[in-house]
């Protein structure tokens, strides 16, 4: 009996295995879904609406995006990590809905460790911390000097807590115990406007955000959160080498799917994506946009996910963020 039953598994196993390699053998033959977890205009919109028709082209049908938006990307995630693991549906992962929320959302929809497959990094931006003139620091040194001269004087606005801006903060005051205080707005731009009137001392924003204001005289570039300059501004110093060694965070965005997608068509979406990152116009209007081109293997962002996840859920519990 168990001898029959072993044939059996075997030949169901090899259907199974036969099955996925003609879905990928005729992938794709029909419109692709993108999903993408925040409105329209913003930051991982624009990203998509500039990728998104090169890899089209690429892979010879068209995309269709499709804006799930709501709970910092978490929405998003969730219409991928339900969907057919057929490869007909894929979209942008956030690095807040694929790592700090594991901690800050106990009921998660989705885990990201089992339920989604990662393709590849696609956005790798630095965020920046600034502060007001008003304050008189001329540059990180001198601001940490009076940070720590005077506790519980400096705020830091963000897009609100739980957000990598916020998360990145809060690391700050780990790695250098200045203690600033945490305020919370609506999204980056109030912030900054706030840092540039002088009713806080300080903001930590996307580079996107940033830009437009680079060059202005009421606003001071303190350093980057990335581990190298970007080349999008390569003026400004990173936090490590202006006074808090080895620091290093990131906003990022990555392509997902499905768990279960067969490994071919896994390996279609990269190699499309990474010919679209690597095609000089996408990189010219990504790049003018404040967003930092990057790809990765499957295994590399798996490993960044998991890593993440780690680091951020001793963070916030130390730190006592909340949503």
């Amino acid at each position: 009996m168990w001898q029959t039953f072993g044939r059996f598994a075997a030949m169901a196993i090899l259907g199974l295995g036969t099955a996925g390699t003609a879905l990928a053998q005729d992938y794709p033959n029909r419109p692709i879904q993108f999903m993408i977890g925040f409105p329209p205009g913003g930051s991982t919109d624009t990203a998509a609406r500039i990728i998104a028709p090169r890899m089209a082209q690429i892979l010879g049908q068209p995309i269709v995006l499709d804006n799930k938006a709501g709970a910092g990307g978490v929405i998003g995630v969730e219409s991928v990590s339900s969907a057919e693991p057929d490869g007909y549906t894929m979209g942008f992962g956030v690095s807040g809905a694929l790592t700090s929320n594991v901690t800050l959302m106990p009921n998660l929809p989705y885990d990201p460790r089992t339920d989604i497959t990662p393709v590849s990094l696609v956005i790798d931006n630095p965020l920046v911390l600034v502060s007001s003139v008003d304050l008189g620091a001329k540059n990180l040194e001198e601001f940490l000097a009076y940070a720590k001269a005077n506790p519980g004087k400096v705020s830091y606005g963000t897009p609100g807590p739980g957000t990598a801006m916020n998360l990145a903060g809060e690391l700050i005051n780990q790695e250098t115990g200045i203690g600033m205080e945490h305020v919370p707005y609506k999204g980056s731009n109030p912030a900054l406007v706030d840092v540039m009137a002088g009713h806080i001392e300080a903001a930590l924003i996307d580079l996107a955000t940033f830009m437009p204001h680079v060059d202005s005289d009421r606003l001071v570039a303190l350093g980057v959160t990335s581990p190298e300059r970007t080349p999008l501004a390569p003026e400004i110093p990173t936090l490590a080498e202006a006074g808090i060694p080895d620091y290093g965070a990131q906003s990022w965005f990555s392509l997902v799917m499905p768990a279960g997608v067969p490994e071919p068509i896994v390996e279609t979406v990269h190699g499309a994506l990474v010919e679209a990152l690597s095609d000089e116009l996408v990189r010219e209007r990504l790049m003018g946009a404040g967003l930092v081109p990057a790809t990765s293997t499957p295994a590399e962002l798996a490993e960044r996910i998991d890593r993440e996840i780690d680091i951020y859920a001793e963070l916030i519990k130390a730190a006592n963020i909340t949503r």
